[in-house]
């Protein structure tokens, strides 16, 4: 609760003001019984119209009054309750947002989009309903059953007998309802990973034909979801039935004892009618306990989830920055025996001890079979991942030294997996620096060989990207990856792959504009092609996991045989296909 007290206290007054005018309500509807038994029993049974009417004046002001509570007291709990709900989401999105790449492998995309959005919808749902009923249920039980016990005492016994059956039954109901909601949410998360990976990877499924298999694979996780929801709401659809059977019944007997009353003289015709009234109001006040109580045994389910996340340890934060102000000057990249693992529990490394150093306006290439752990090393120095053992320095200094935004702020990365938002190419680019100015974006365009696909576009930079860049091709998409990366005039530039999906000229142009848009930054790239890595100054040749050559091109094709086998296959492939 203390956690969660946070995202009380702004709206403190709302959530004491909703409770108390519901209290308003509740004192109407203990009222209105009583004063209807008083025309019953006074104004019919007397024919004195003027009581009857005066009566019924005040019938009416207090149905207005009550009206006027119930209005208030529903306006301040939704009020509390989206208001709690819209900070909490606030917060744990921006957890997210502070995690690693570690603390993501540890929860699914669709499971986070579950937490953020259904899981604090229910939390959502269950404050705004505790809030209408926290007092109410309690006001109406406790009124009822004292003006009940003022009116008769003798057939208020027959409402105590049934109470303690309604509680056993609901305590019954929460305990069995609550792991199947938590195993619900479950499925739910499982079903939304699945719709996020088909509708993601929506071209992929098409081109390979495998809309079938996708569709089975949903329908698999839908079926799961759909019977554990049933069991989980099996819980509530039988629940409702039996109270309602108790309250009939109990009415009935009310019904039948007091008519019996009724007959002996002993109770006034109103007086039954009131205090039948008031057993229906004893007894609704126990159901609507019962479903607040059901349903926040679903809201604790999700609460559990949601504070999985809030309380998922950073495993990469600024705890340990000694130098929090320090910003990345030259670029300087060294890497001293380097060891790395994603699972800690794993004994295979995917990086062993890796040595070597980039100087400042440097081009490193580095090349190696698929799974060598290529890209793994290059996310080191930026701390996508942090090291098992050894040091990545950035200019001498150790990067768990520097602030994460300082850091990243002087490394720009083009990823394997190039990504666009929705939005303009112009709103793309300036990813890279908010505050550019227009001929910057361009100068940014041209030298990743953008400039010219973009301007023969009908809106030029104002093009509207699909979600994805899905309206671009996938050479384009690398170079508009490349030009927002650029933008960012970073001191480490790396550049994963990305031009995979250009043509050599074009991947030789871009190159070439580095040599004077980027004098000054330190290159990496990785590259499958040889000839994207050809004239670095330096080339590391890596093979799982280990640096199995370091040099230049010249020195690599003389002494290491991996390298010579990468660069004879290449070129026999390119004399074959001319």
């Amino acid at each position: 609760m203390k956690r969660y007290w946070k995202y009380i206290r702004p709206y403190l007054s709302a959530f004491i003001i909703g409770p108390l005018l519901m209290i308003v309500e509740v004192a109407g509807e203990v009222m209105l019984p009583k004063l209807m038994a008083n025309i019953i029993n006074v104004g019919a049974a007397n024919h004195n119209v003027p009581y009857i009417i005066s009566m019924g004046g005040a019938m009416v002001a207090t149905a207005f009054l009550m009206m006027a509570g119930g209005i208030g007291g529903a306006y301040f709990a939704a009020k509390a309750a989206i208001s709690f709900a819209s900070d909490l989401r606030s917060d744990v999105f921006g957890q997210v947002q502070k995690f690693s790449f570690a603390n993501l492998d540890q929860f699914s995309t669709g499971s986070l989009v579950t937490r953020l959005t259904n899981d604090i919808t229910q939390v959502q749902n269950v404050i705004n309903m505790a809030l209408r009923m926290m007092l109410r249920a309690p006001g109406m039980l406790i009124g009822a059953l004292i003006m009940a016990i003022m009116m008769n005492a003798q057939l208020a016994l027959v409402v105590l007998a049934v109470i303690p059956v309604l509680v056993v039954l609901i305590l019954l109901v929460i305990r069995t309802a609550f792991p199947r909601f938590d195993y619900m949410q479950k499925k739910l998360d499982a079903l939304n990973s699945t719709i996020q990976e088909v509708l993601t990877n929506v071209r992929v499924i098409k081109s390979f034909v495998r809309g079938s298999y996708e569709e089975e694979r949903f329908a698999k996780a839908n079926e799961e979801l759909k019977k554990s929801s049933l069991d989980a709401f099996k819980v509530v659809i039988l629940n409702m039935p039996i109270m309602m059977l108790l309250m009939n019944a109990t009415t009935l007997g009310i019904v039948w004892f007091g008519g019996r009353q009724i007959l002996a003289g002993s109770m006034p015709v109103g007086d039954l009618t009131a205090f039948t009234t008031y057993i229906v109001q004893i007894l609704m006040s126990l159901m609507m306990l019962a479903m607040v109580l059901l349903q926040s045994s679903r809201a604790l389910a999700s609460v559990r989830r949601i504070t999985e996340v809030l309380d998922a340890e950073i495993s990469l934060s600024d705890k340990d920055c000694a130098f929090p102000e320090k910003t990345v000057d030259s670029g300087r990249v060294e890497f001293r025996d380097v060891s790395f693992r994603y699972y800690k529990e794993n004994k295979e490394e995917v990086l062993s001890h890796i040595s070597f150093q980039a100087e400042s306006g440097q081009t490193l290439g580095i090349i190696g079979g698929t799974g060598s752990g290529k890209t793994t090393l290059v996310q080191m120095i930026s701390r996508l991942y942090d090291v098992d053992s050894g040091e990545v320095l950035v200019d001498g200094i150790n990067v768990k030294a520097y602030s994460l935004k300082h850091l990243r702020d002087g490394v720009g990365m083009v990823l394997q997996k190039n990504v666009l938002f929705s939005g303009t190419i112009m709103e793309n680019l300036m990813w890279g620096d908010t505050n550019a100015a227009q001929e910057e974006v361009f100068d940014a365009a041209r030298a990743a060989q953008a400039d010219s696909f973009v301007s023969s576009f009908s809106d030029g930079y104002l093009t509207e990207l699909g979600q994805g860049g899905v309206n671009v091709s996938g050479g384009q998409k690398q170079r508009l990856c490349i030009a927002r990366a650029l933008l960012k005039k970073p001191r480490i530039l790396i550049l994963d792959d990305s031009t995979s999906a250009v043509d050599t000229a074009t991947e030789a142009r871009i190159r070439e504009s580095f040599s004077s848009t980027l004098k000054d930054t330190t290159k990496i790239i990785i590259a499958q092609r040889i000839t994207s890595v050809m004239d670095a100054d330096q080339i590391l040749v890596l093979d799982e996991g280990q640096i199995v050559g370091k040099g230049s091109h010249e020195q690599l094709l003389k002494e290491c045989v991996p390298y010579q086998e990468i660069y004879y296959s290449q070129m026999d492939r390119e004399v074959s296909a001319s």
